[in-house]
């Protein structure tokens, strides 16, 4: 597999080398071991904020830390009300 970074592409060798200097690995094993990690990564997150012991704003301030270029983290509510008639 070829991954391009010519052009408009560039970004992506970047990436690939803080992978490589993060894991302190070469550059192939760096993207395996980062897409083995990102979907361990994003299941956690979401069970942290999916705590019943946090607060809105909490769960707020902890998504927008979370969120990266490519995974975003939204806290949703919804207030439901119901009349009987």
């Amino acid at each position: 597999m070829r991954i391009r970074t010519d052009g408009d592409y560039a970004y992506r060798r970047t990436a690939i080398e803080r992978a490589a200097d993060f894991y302190d690995c070469n550059k192939t094993k760096a993207v395996v071991s980062a897409c083995d990690d990102v979907p361990h990564f994003v299941r956690a997150a979401r069970q942290v904020l999916a705590r019943d012991d946090l607060t809105l704003e909490q769960r707020r301030e902890i998504a927008e830390t979370l969120s990266t270029r490519a995974v975003s983290f939204e806290i949703e509510t919804e207030i439901v009300t119901a009349t009987e008639e």
